[in-house]
This record gives structure tokens, sequence and C-alpha cells, in this order.
């Protein structure tokens, strides 16, 4: 079974979680072009989560979720309006939330935390997770150290739960892989950036659709907070003065605001969060086309590989 059956959502899909640009409209947007669309709760508190949630139901009558970043400093609040506002599905990031976990299970509420290693599905499992999603290196914003195709078909061959893959998938090739290792659906970040109904600046957008594939870098390794940015003025500074072992202060001055300016267009000093994949997005479209697109080209993919699988089987075997 795959998530789209699980969540009741036309496509396993879920879109990721994107600090200050996935609010409640979008979301909804997402859901109801057929994807999980996630409310991203970042560094805000439970009065404006709240209002992203009536908002989000406002516009659509799809699923939809939030995402709750553990290290945040509204992280309880934000749960109990989650409970209070009767959201069915809950992403976490950064974190698990385990003081938290008995709660939302017994309100019936499914919880997906993303994940970075066979350890940390291991206890998302214990503690009554519905699923979780594994995501690669690959991916935009805070990463971890292992590839998707790793980290994809470790945690599957330990847990019980379904496993989502996420980190750099943006084609329907890659989605394919993706069930191949035994996912029951992905979830996606860049490939909604660059999507028309998104609301960071044309500018950024622009950047996306002309990445190449060596056009990103994981900036804070060495301060145990990495992120994936776009190799821009700014990420190269910061990468000069991390070399340089400057004081985690001066970086985190840096960084200040960065997000916000990247999202107004500032491409050479704001904080350009992307994936690796966004080489291989080459256009702004429609997240309905988005998504069609993409699952059009999961059943190309698929019908290839079979094909070239047979073929192979009755020639060398």
């Amino acid at each position: 079974m795959l998530l789209n059956e699980l969540l009741n959502i036309k496509y396993p899909i879920i879109q990721g979680a994107m600090a200050n640009i996935s609010d409640g409209l979008f979301a909804a947007k997402v859901s109801n072009a057929g994807a999980l669309g996630v409310i991203a709760s970042g560094s805000h508190d439970s009065s404006w989560v709240e209002e992203q949630i009536l908002i989000a139901k406002e516009n659509t009558n799809k699923p939809f979720a939030v995402n709750v970043m553990m290290l945040s400093p509204y992280a309880d609040s934000i749960f109990d309006v989650i409970i209070k506002n009767d959201v069915k599905i809950v992403t976490t990031g950064a974190g698990f939330p385990t003081k938290h976990m008995k709660s939302l299970v017994e309100n019936n509420i499914k919880v997906i935390p993303v994940i970075a290693s066979v350890a940390m599905a291991k206890r998302a499992e214990r503690y009554g997770a519905f699923a979780v999603v594994a995501e690669g290196t690959e991916s935009g914003g805070h990463v971890g150290e292992e590839t998707t195709l790793v980290l994809v078909k470790a945690v599957k061959d330990e847990i019980n739960i379904p496993v989502i893959a996420a980190g750099g998938i943006a084609t329907g090739s890659q989605f394919n892989a993706a069930l191949s290792l035994g996912a029951i659906g992905i979830q996606a970040g860049t490939i909604f950036l660059a999507s028309k109904e998104c609301n960071i600046s044309d500018e950024y957008k622009n950047i996306i659709i002309k990445a190449k594939d060596i056009d990103t870098v994981v900036t804070g390794r060495s301060l145990s907070a990495p992120v994936r940015v776009y190799r821009n003025k700014m990420a190269k500074y910061y990468l000069e003065l991390e070399r340089e072992m400057e004081s985690r202060l001066e970086l985190e001055k840096l960084t200040i605001g960065s997000l916000e300016k990247a999202i107004k267009g500032d491409v050479d000093n704001g904080s350009l969060m992307m994936g690796m994949d966004a080489c291989l997005i080459k256009e702004i479209k429609s997240i309905e086309d988005i998504l069609k697109d993409l699952m059009d080209e999961l059943k190309e993919s698929k019908k290839e590989l079979d094909l070239l699988f047979e073929k192979s089987i009755n020639n060398n075997f």
C-alpha cells in the first residue's frame, strides 16, 4: 500500500516543510493539487501556527499536516494547538517529540518524524510513529550525512513502519528508485520552491532552474549544524570563516535574517536553501503540473525499467 492510500490523498507525495515559505495557504494549494501540504511552523509561535491552520482549513477540505521543529521554544504550545484544532498529521524535525507521543497517538494523530539515521528510525517506531521520512544529505536546508540511496534502504531493512524517501528527489525515475528501495512515497521540497504559487522571489526561483549539479554547498558542518544552500556570495564567505575557525557567534551573526533576504530576492547575501536536485528542475510550473508531470514520469520510468528487466532476464538468465 502506497502513501496516498494511507493518508487519503491523490499522490504518494509529501511537501517538505519550508520555514517562512510553506504557510497555511501554500499548504492548502499543495493539498488541493493532490499531495500532502505541510505548514512549516519554523520559529513561529503557537498563535501564528493556529492562524495558519485555520487558513488551511478555509482553503482546502483535503488532508494537510503541520511540521514542528523540536528545537523551537514554542514546540510544546504548538502541539497543544495541533491537538486543539484536530490536525491529523504531524511531521517533525530537529529532534524527536518523545514527551508528546502519548498524547498525539491518543488523539489519533499520525506522527511522521523526519530522520537521518537508522537509530532515529528505530526510536520513532518504538514510540509509536506512524511512519518516518528518511531524508538523505542531498536535501535542501538542514541535512544529515547519509545519502538518500543508502539511508532509505538501511532504514527499510530495520523497521516495520512505513518509510518515505526524501533528499534530492525531483524526477519520476528517482521516485521509481525510491519505491524500488521499499519506500511507500516521497517527500520533496525544492520542486515546490520552483512553483508559480510559491511566495519566494522570482530571483530565487530563477537561481533554482539555472542551477548546475555543483551549485549547492553545505555550511555549518564544523558546528554540527549542516545546512545545504546555493553557493552564492554569502555561502562562500561563511565557508571561508568556517575554515578559519571563527566563533559560532560570528557565524550565526552572518546568517541572521538570511532566509528572509533570499525570499525577498537578495540572491547574493540571502540563504537560498535548495536540494542538490535543483539542477534537475528546468522550469517554473504550477503545483498541479509539477505533480502531474512527476507522476507521469514515474509511470514511464516504471514501464521502461520493467521492459529492460524483462529483456535482460530473457537474454541472460
